[in-house]
C-alpha cells in the first residue's frame, strides 16, 4: 500500500464527494453547451459560409490556450497551496467573459474572447481537479471516479436545457450557462468542508533510482493510455454521424443524439458500480484494462459491420466501456502522480490528453478514410485502444494494487 495513503480507516465525507462531483459537473457545464451549441450558432450568424473555418480556428486556438492555462493555473495553485480562491476566481471571470461573446462583432473579436475565456475557465478547472487529490484517499478513488461519470452527462443535459424553446434568447442562454455553473460549483466551496488528509500531501520517498523509474513508468503509461483512448473517442464523436448515414441515409442527427444520450446515461451507474468494486477489491487499474479492451472490441465490431444493427451495437459497446474508462482514469491518475506539491501542475500535463486528440484526429482521418474507408480507420483506432490495454496490463505490479 502506498505510504501516502497509509490510513485506510480514514474516509472522506460523502457530503464532500457528492458536492465535489456536482462541481466537476459544473465544470463540464461551463464549456460543453457553449462549445457544442451556442458557439456554432453564434459563428453561423456572424460568418455565414465561413462558419466551418471560424469554428476550426476557434477549436485550434482554444485548445492551445486551454492546454497552457491548465498547466499554468494548476502550478500557481500548487505554489500558493490553496485551491478555493482560484476555483472561485476562475468561475467568476469565465462567467463574465462568456457574456462578452454577444459584444463581439467580427470573427477576430470572437476568437480573442474565446481564447481569453479558455484561459479563465482553466483557472477554475485546474485547481478543481487537483483538489480531489488533496483530500480523497486512494481507497475511495474508485467511488470518486464513478461519481465523476455524472459530469459529461450533465454537461450534455445542460445544452438541451438552455436551448429549450422560449426559455431564453441567444444572449440570455449565455447568462443561463454562467448561472448554472455558479449554482453547481459554489456549494462545494461553501459547504464541502472536506476532512483534512495530511498524509496525501506528504512526498512519498523513492527507494532509490529503481523505485523512481517504476513511478515514472506508471505515470507515462497512464498518460499514453488515456491519449490513445481519447483519440478514438474524438474521431467517433466527430465522424459517427457521417459513417452511419453512409450505411443508412434515413438515420438522422436526432437518432445519433439519442444514442449518445443512452450511452451517457448507462455509463453513470456502470462507472459507479465498477468504481465501488475496484475500491472494495483493491484493484484500481483492472477496470481501466477491461474498459480499454472492450472498447477495442467495440471498434472491431464497427470495422466489420455492414448493417445498421452491427454499427450501433459496436458503438454502444465502445462508447459505454470508454466512458467508464475515462471517468475512472481521471480519479486513478491521482494515485500515480509522484509529487503532491506539484499535483495540479502535473494534472495539467495529463489534461493534454483531452486537447491534443482534437489536433491529431483530423489528420488521422484524412490519411485513412480516403484510402481505406471508415473500416480502415476503425481498425487503426481498435489497435490504439488495444495498445492502451497492453500498456495498462504491463504496468509495474506495485502500481496495480491499492
Amino acid at each position: 500500500m502506498p505510504a501516502a495513503d497509509a490510513a485506510p480507516g480514514q474516509y472522506q465525507s460523502r457530503r464532500f464527494l457528492l458536492l465535489y462531483a456536482l462541481a466537476v459537473a459544473g465544470g463540464s457545464v461551463s464549456y460543453a453547451p457553449f462549445l457544442t451549441l451556442l458557439l456554432p450558432l453564434r459563428a453561423s450568424a456572424m460568418a455565414g459560409e465561413a462558419t466551418i473555418d471560424l469554428l476550426a480556428y476557434a477549436a485550434f486556438t482554444g485548445a492551445i490556450a486551454a492546454s497552457i492555462a491548465n498547466i499554468g493555473f494548476g502550478w500557481l495553485s500548487d505554489i500558493t497551496r490553496t485551491r478555493k480562491p482560484w476555483i472561485v476566481g476562475g468561475m467568476i471571470v469565465s462567467g463574465a467573459l462568456l457574456q462578452l461573446v454577444q459584444l463581439a462583432q467580427t470573427p477576430a473579436q470572437l476568437l480573442l474572447v474565446i481564447v481569453i475565456w479558455q484561459v479563465s475557465i482553466n483557472m477554475m478547472l485546474a485547481p478543481l481537479a487537483a483538489w480531489a487529490g488533496d483530500v480523497v484517499p486512494d481507497h475511495q478513488k474508485g467511488l470518486l471516479g464513478g461519481l465523476l461519470a455524472f459530469a459529461p452527462a450533465l454537461g450534455a443535459l445542460s445544452g438541451a436545457f438552455v436551448t429549450l424553446p422560449g426559455l431564453a434568447d441567444a444572449d440570455g442562454r449565455l447568462g443561463l450557462v454562467a448561472g448554472l455553473v455558479a449554482a453547481m460549483v459554489l456549494p462545494v466551496v461553501l459547504f464541502g468542508r472536506p476532512r483534512p488528509m495530511p498524509q496525501l500531501m506528504v512526498e512519498t520517498p523513492h527507494d532509490g533510482e529503481l523505485r523512481g523509474r517504476v513511478k515514472r513508468s506508471a505515470v507515462a503509461r497512464m498518460w499514453l493510455a488515456r491519449l490513445l483512448v481519447q483519440i478514438a473517442e474524438a474521431a467517433l464523436f466527430a465522424y459517427l454521424l457521417i459513417w452511419i448515414t453512409g450505411i443508412d441515409p434515413t438515420f438522422g442527427d436526432n437518432d445519433i443524439a439519442r444514442i449518445f444520450a443512452i450511452v451517457l446515461g448507462l455509463s453513470v451507474p456502470a462507472a459507479l458500480l465498477t468504481g465501488r468494486w475496484s475500491d472494495a477489491r483493491g484493484r484500481p487499474i483492472l477496470p481501466l484494462v477491461i474498459g480499454s479492451g472492450i472498447g477495442s472490441l467495440g471498434l472491431v465490431i464497427m470495422a466489420l459491420a455492414d448493417g445498421l444493427g452491427g454499427a450501433i451495437a459496436g458503438y454502444v459497446i465502445f462508447g459505454l466501456s470508454t466512458s467508464v474508462f475515462l471517468a475512472l482514469h481521471s480519479s486513478q491518475t491521482l494515485r500515480v502522480l509522484p509529487r503532491p506539491a506539484r499535483r495540479a501542475r502535473d494534472l495539467g500535463f495529463f489534461n493534454l490528453t483531452n486537447t491534443v486528440p482534437s489536433l491529431i484526429m483530423p489528420w488521422l482521418t484524412l490519411a485513412m478514410v480516403p484510402v481505406f474507408g471508415f473500416g480502415g480507420l476503425f481498425w487503426l483506432l481498435a489497435g490504439l485502444a488495444a495498445l492502451a490495454t497492453i500498456l495498462l496490463t504491463t504496468m509495474p505490479r506495485s502500481e496495480l494494487a491499492a
